[in-house]
Order: C-alpha cells, then sequence, then structure tokens
C-alpha cells in the first residue's frame, strides 16, 4: 500500500515537473521571441527616430557616420523626416545564413509603398537563455542638396550651410527630406526625397532657386523711375537713354515722348550670379515737323521700339540697377 501511494505521489510530482519545464520552455520561448527577438530591436530602432533621438538610433542600428553634415540626424530635423514614413509593419525575422535573420518593414512615403531590409545577427545569450540580437554594421547613407546661387537651404525645418551651392548630409532610413530656400527676393519650391536603404545610392535634391515676385517687381519699378526720366526729356535724343529719333525737317512744335509699352522684367542665374535678361519696351515720339523745302508742317506720332540691358546687385543695403545703354 504505501510503495503504491509513494509511486503515485512520486508520478505525479514528475507530471508536475514535466508540466512546469514545459512551462518554463514555453515561458522562455515567448519572452525570447517578443521581448528579445530580432524584431524588437527594429522596434526600437523605428521608436527612436520617431522620438529625434539620434544618438540613441545610431547605437541601436549600429551603424557609422559617414563624412557628410549630420544636421539631420538628432532632434527636430530627424523628427521631422519620420512624419511623413506611415503604415509601418515590422515583418516576421526570416533567416538569412548562420545566426542571422533579416526583419522586412513595409510602409509608405507620399501614398508610395517601400521595403527596408534590416540585417541583424545573433551575438550572445542574456541570463543563459535569452538571445541577443544586434544590427549588422553598416554606414549610413548620404543625401546630396544643390542649391542655385546661395550658400544656405532648409532641410526639415533646419537651416544648414551649402558652401558654393553643395551640401552632403548623413541620413538615418526610413525617413523623407524635405529641402527648400526661401528668402525676400530668392526662393526654391521645396523637394523631397524618401531614404529607404543603408545601400541606397547617393540621392540627389536639386534647388532651382529663382527670383522672388518681390524682386521682380522692385526691380521693375526702378527701370519704369528710369525710361520715364528719359521720357519727360524734350529733345529728340535724351541723355544716356535707350530711345532717340533723328530727322532732317525742323522742329516746329513741342517734342512729347511716352512710354505704352514696359520692359518685362526676367531674372535668370548666370555664373554663380544673377542677371536681368535683355529689356525691350516701346515708347511713342509725338511732336510736329517742318519741311525744310515746303515748309509745311505736319504733326507727328512715331511709335518705336526699343532695347537695352542692365546690371543688377542684390544686397544687404537694397536692390541696385544700374541701365546699360549702349549708342
Amino acid at each position: 500500500m504505501h510503495s503504491s501511494r509513494l509511486i503515485r505521489v512520486l508520478a505525479a510530482w514528475l507530471l508536475g515537473l514535466m508540466i512546469a519545464i514545459a512551462a518554463a520552455i514555453v515561458t522562455v520561448t515567448l519572452v525570447n521571441t517578443h521581448m528579445f527577438g530580432p524584431h524588437q530591436q527594429v522596434e526600437s530602432y523605428l521608436e527612436a527616430l520617431r522620438q529625434g533621438e539620434g544618438e540613441r538610433a545610431l547605437g541601436l542600428l549600429n551603424a557609422t557616420v559617414p563624412d557628410a553634415n549630420a544636421a539631420l540626424l538628432d532632434g527636430p530635423a530627424l523628427q521631422r523626416a519620420t512624419q511623413g514614413v506611415e503604415n509601418i509593419e515590422v515583418g516576421t525575422p526570416q533567416p538569412s545564413g548562420e545566426d542571422r535573420v533579416e526583419v522586412d518593414v513595409t510602409y509608405t512615403i507620399d501614398d508610395t509603398a517601400h521595403t527596408t531590409a534590416f540585417l541583424l545577427e545573433k551575438t550572445g545569450t542574456e541570463w543563459l537563455f535569452f538571445n541577443q540580437w544586434e544590427f549588422v554594421p553598416s554606414t549610413l547613407p548620404a543625401l546630396e542638396v544643390s542649391v542655385i546661387n546661395q550658400n544656405e537651404a532648409t532641410l526639415n525645418g533646419t537651416r544648414v550651410v551649402m558652401p558654393e551651392g553643395r551640401n552632403q548630409f548623413a541620413a538615418f532610413y526610413p525617413t523623407e527630406v524635405e529641402a527648400h530656400y526661401t528668402s525676400e527676393y530668392f526662393a526654391a519650391p521645396a523637394q523631397t526625397a524618401a531614404v529607404t536603404d543603408r545601400q541606397q545610392a547617393t540621392v540627389s535634391l536639386n534647388l532651382a532657386t529663382a527670383a522672388t515676385p518681390a524682386l521682380s517687381e522692385a526691380v521693375t519699378a526702378q527701370l519704369k523711375t528710369f525710361l520715364d526720366s528719359c521720357a519727360k526729356q524734350t529733345v529728340f535724343q535724351p541723355a544716356n537713354c535707350p530711345f532717340g529719333f533723328e530727322t532732317g525737317n525742323r522742329v516746329a512744335g513741342p517734342i512729347a515722348w511716352s512710354i505704352t509699352e514696359y520692359p518685362e522684367v526676367s531674372i535668370e542665374p548666370f555664373n554663380g550670379d544673377w542677371v536681368i535678361s535683355p529689356l525691350t519696351g516701346t515708347v511713342l515720339l509725338e511732336t510736329s515737323l517742318q519741311d525744310l523745302f515746303t515748309g509745311i508742317i505736319e504733326p507727328i506720332s512715331v511709335p518705336q521700339e526699343f532695347g537695352f540691358t542692365a546690371r543688377l546687385a542684390v544686397t544687404d543695403e537694397g536692390i541696385t540697377v544700374t541701365p546699360v545703354v549702349e549708342y
């Protein structure tokens, strides 16, 4: 009796032990999968990007920074870079060689679907049971930005220097970078680029700076003042002006000039500077002439096209337009 009872107790104990061991194995497996799995490293990295914690993101990614400007790697610029990354889904780790897995992250940027593959490797265990996973070392990609005739730009809300109109910027992935240039007299529309892969070829953003309406209006105003001053001169050849009139007859009445069409201003980049394209307009001369042979006096009204150029200087002190008239 006593021996059979002992056997039953021992069997129950062994069964309980087996159940406990099985439960422990299941627990370790679940914890390994959900708390210490490679996908957890990926999620932690993505969260660091969203928080703008560049130092933590760089450490988690196990990446080095290329020889490039680091303005996009931390703080508000980094946070803004992640705002356009939407519908993020972290996939199931897939084997990719000995002790390595690949984790695919799918997402959209500007409604375009992208996939970034993260490569991780098992580097050991923690507390005897839990796997340690780290990103395979890599180098961050670089973004090349250019801006016409300017030495600065704005990337993701942060002003950056652009020596001779060009610079390179290291960038995390997946992110979206927006670049633009804006000032009172010159501006370049925003351009965006998606940075999606560690092995991505250099992405370029080219900012096409152009004159703002404010600059065109200021230049037009100065040119109008110049031409109006020419039109006020009551002579056939207004001094230092782009129009004039020649006749072999005698003047028999007041000389009156009027600008009927002012030049349309176009400001273009050239050789690292800004130039005003050649200018054309129309003027009307009204007067009376006496024929030297017949003595007849007749009123005349003569429309005339004219052309000239002008030099432009834009400085902190203001805008200077210098007409250039060739005879």
